[in-house]
């Protein structure tokens, strides 16, 4: 008899092969595709691709998979802050329901840990009293050095809907930064590419700025 899994709402609308490595086994893609090609899982009694989006309520039916074991993978160190650390972000809390987090997010901590950044936003909202119940999904991300409003959901639904609001450009960023200087008023617009400098080297980025002169 194939083990039975019913998809939740949390995961309603996602990839297939995202929610199987989410809720049965974190398998390489290779062999989701070829678990799905020998028909040792089906959806609602029918074969599907790994592209497939799930629907709340789907039934998912999981033949013997025992022979496919996991990959190893190095365990990734979280960042474990402070008590102290964690109550500090209530008075950056702008927002807070049962779907998101509207957070000012101060400069000099990054959104998620990365090879430079260890300290970061998602791991101390996730020890806060605002994800009790549930995780943090990032949704669009700050430069460390950069202040501004992040939105943070609380449900993988809710991560999908903002995703799709700021690709449909139905969500606009606003960047405000202080300049040294005058700049002439003949001058309009400028457009140039963004440098940053660490230990006094110069490094480009692959991002952009755009100047309006009024």
């Amino acid at each position: 008899m194939p083990q039975k899994v019913t998809v939740k709402q949390d995961y309603h609308n996602s990839r297939f092969d995202r929610w199987f490595k989410a809720n049965v086994i974190d398998l390489p893609q290779s062999l989701i595709q070829k678990i799905l090609r020998l028909n040792k899982v089906k959806i609602n009694r029918k074969k599907v691709k790994s592209s497939y989006r799930v629907q709340s309520g789907d039934i998912v039916e999981i033949y013997d998979i025992s022979k496919f074991k996991i990959t190893e993978r190095p365990k990734l160190i979280k960042y474990k802050p402070s008590r102290k650390e964690i109550n500090i972000y209530d008075d950056y809390i702008i927002e807070n329901n049962d779907n998101f987090v509207v957070i000012n997010k101060p400069r000099g901590i990054a959104v998620q840990a990365g090879t430079k950044s260890f300290r970061n936003i998602i791991d101390v909202l996730k020890e806060s009293k605002y994800f009790d119940n549930t995780k943090p999904y990032i949704v669009h991300r700050l430069d460390k050095d950069t202040s501004g409003i992040l939105i943070v959901a609380k449900t993988r639904e809710y991560a999908q809907l903002f995703t799709t609001l700021f690709r449909i450009r139905k969500i606009h960023k606003t960047y405000i930064a202080l300049t040294h200087g005058k700049v002439s008023k003949k001058i309009k617009t400028l457009k140039d590419d963004l440098v940053i400098i660490e230990n006094k080297k110069k490094n480009y980025s692959k991002s952009h700025f755009t100047f309006e002169n009024n």
